[in-house]
């Protein structure tokens, strides 16, 4: 990510330096794994028995050993052991300052807690050490704000391109040299530089993080961890309106790299913000279909979409309508465009009235179980049916999915199967039953009358007293009395078939 010719500060590249003479005292061998390569924030001296409290996470310490002066074994063990709690990266130690050479007691601890020691010689003086370590720094810091502008120029010429979102992201991947994913609004994986390089299991996790977070619905950052990287997630999108994520497989990224990210984030989100354009002409296409396709003739909107959207699925279809409103609606029509892209034919959508409309042939019905699952909602399907009987259709899957409130597949077959009265049933319809049932129910508290009951069993058993009476374990003179009674309550002619159809109905939206 910057020019080769730039060594990053470390206390390898220090130790490298001639002019200073340093030596190591420790064997790398014996060292932590990288313990020579890991950046040097800084140099400073000390001779403190705990410098800890004014130090900082990554330096370098010097030291000319005066706290040692009657130190023992166990308080070189506790110093070594403070600095390195403490995130110290090496110790520097000056010799023939106060004492000659290293007390072996000091190269001992080191080599116990695997910290490197090094030896500052009496002709280098602690200045210079630092100053090499300040050059360094700067050096470095000057070379990744070069490098961050530098990626952010080759970033905006890619986003150039006629291909510009794609390019910006393998630009992006080449100056960060990782893995860059960017997800669609409904958290599958659009597009990734390079491409097959993350594990297909690693993407599934990834996929799950920016799913759940584009489900919030809120800007947000995350990071999920997979194969030992440090994946972070960024939506793409103002809050409400997310139009998907970018990720990134790179541990650690610093400001400069950050600022690179940032300037992507912004250039990937202005131009699925542009696409919008397209994507709401193409809806508005699509439901003009719909709507020629309501009138029962197939003829116009298979000519209209044959050139744009490709061929309508092949009858038998089924007719599906999704819920009017949703939240992740436009997650849903992009995974839908993708969708019906990858099985052109098969599956043909649009915005309907009251909801969106999905058409696939009969046997493909597994796609309409992957809407209800993948976005949690409920999807009313027809009977299979031919272009011809489209409306009709329609209006089963309408019924259908008004009928079940919680998400999943619900067949209008299912619904039929039911009955008129459990098509019927609506908080309307049930204030209404109770109402006609309420003179009724206010008698039998009041009176300790059984009228509910006697009217039930009278309507189960063909309005037969005799049969009634069997029923309830009572004498059928009893069952003709209390019917005479009901009548007046309800103030109906119970004689008359509607008023007994409309009770029947009633009680049975009571239930």
């Amino acid at each position: 990510m910057v020019a080769d010719t730039v060594v990053p500060p470390s206390l390898r590249a220090l130790l490298a330096r001639r002019d200073l003479h340093l030596r190591l005292v420790i064997d790398e061998g014996d060292l932590a794994p990288g313990g020579l390569d890991r950046p040097v924030r800084w140099v400073h001296s000390s001779d403190l028995a705990d410098p800890t409290p004014f130090l900082s996470e990554g330096l370098v310490l010097l030291t000319t050993g005066t706290q040692f002066a009657d130190a023992t074994a166990a308080d070189y063990t506790a110093y070594v052991g403070r600095l390195l709690a403490r995130g110290v990266r090496a110790l520097g130690f000056g010799t023939e300052v106060v004492r000659d050479g290293i007390p072996s007691s000091l190269v001992e601890a080191c080599a116990a807690a695997r910290m490197p020691l090094f030896e500052v010689p009496y002709r280098t003086p602690f200045i210079a050490v630092a100053r090499a370590g300040a050059e360094a720094i700067a050096a470095d810091a000057y070379a990744r704000r070069s490098w961050s502008l530098a990626a952010q120029r080759a970033v905006s010429l890619a986003a150039l391109r006629p291909d510009g979102l794609s390019a910006t992201l393998a630009e992006l991947s080449r100056q960060l040299d990782c893995w860059v994913g960017l997800f669609d609004a409904a958290g599958s994986l659009r597009d990734a530089h390079p491409a097959g390089t993350l594990a297909p299991a690693a993407v599934d996790a990834v996929a799950a993080e920016v799913t759940a977070m584009l489900r919030r619905g809120t800007r947000a950052a995350g990071a999920v961890r997979v194969d030992d990287v440090a994946v972070t997630v960024q939506t793409l999108g103002r809050g409400g309106h997310l139009r998907g994520a970018l990720a990134i497989a790179a541990d650690d990224l610093d400001h400069e790299a950050r600022s690179v990210v940032t300037a992507v984030v912004a250039m990937a989100a202005l131009a699925l913000e542009q696409q919008d354009g397209l994507g709401r002409a193409i809806g508005t296409f699509r439901a003009g279909l719909v709507q020629s396709l309501s009138g029962d003739d197939p003829a116009l909107a298979r000519r209209a979409a044959r050139d744009l959207l490709g061929p309508l699925p092949s009858a038998p279809v089924i007719v599906a309508l999704t819920p009017a409103a949703s939240a992740r609606s436009t997650a849903l029509s992009e995974w839908l465009e993708r969708r019906a892209h990858e099985r052109r034919g098969d599956l043909f959508f649009g915005r309907g009235d009251d909801g969106l409309v999905l058409v696939v042939p009969a046997g493909a019905r597994d796609l309409l179980s992957e809407v209800a699952d993948r976005f949690e909602t409920v999807v009313g399907c027809s009977t299979p049916t031919g272009y011809d009987g489209f409306s009709r259709a329609l209006e089963q899957a309408r019924t259908a999915r008004d009928r079940v409130p919680t998400p999943g597949v619900a067949d209008f077959a299912d619904t039929a199967r039911a009955g008129l009265i459990a098509a019927l049933s609506s908080h309307a319809a049930r204030t209404v039953a109770a109402g006609a049932l309420a003179p009724l129910r206010r008698h039998d508290a009041e009176q300790g009358s059984a009228l509910i009951e006697t009217l039930d069993a009278w309507l189960a058993n063909d309005c037969s007293h005799e049969a009634t009476a069997h029923a309830l374990g009572i004498h059928r003179h009893t069952v003709r009395a209390r019917m005479a009674l009901a009548e007046r309550v309800v103030e109906r002619d119970l004689s008359s078939f509607a008023a007994r159809a409309e009770l029947w109905a009633a009680l049975r939206l009571a239930e």
